[in-house]
């Protein structure tokens, strides 16, 4: 068992969010990982679609999330439960960052609509 003070969190940018991460095979998690996602105001989600399940908990702001096509808000509060095979974006209308507990498990890839897939460099 270990603790991961905040201090001590990996932070990743990409396409002007961040993603700061806890939980990883790097960290000493064999089968999980997590981060916090912050997403800046107006910001728009680039569309993917995931390998592995992930869960979203809406801390702050309100989120626009698209899944296979069918939009929903989540506030603070919500989950946003996201089947492996799901294509996703999630975007933030608001006029402040909105902040993100999301959590999955090892070994998640994304493939975007060009057939590209990336391992997420937060869950390795």
């Amino acid at each position: 068992m270990s603790v991961v003070h905040a201090d001590d969190a990996v932070v990743h940018e990409l396409d002007g969010s961040r993603f700061v991460s806890y939980a990883s095979p790097s960290r000493g998690s064999a089968e999980l990982c997590a981060w916090r996602l912050e997403l800046r105001a107006g910001s728009v989600g680039v569309s993917h679609t995931i390998t592995r399940e992930e869960i979203f908990c809406v801390l702050d702001g309100v989120l626009r999330v698209t899944l296979d096509g069918e939009i929903s808000q989540a506030r603070p509060g919500d989950v946003v439960v996201v089947a492996a095979g799901t294509t996703l974006s999630v975007d933030n209308p608001g006029d402040a960052t909105a902040t993100v507990w999301v959590t999955t498990s090892v070994g998640i890839e994304a493939e975007f609509g060009d057939g590209s897939r990336i391992v997420p460099p937060w869950t390795r």
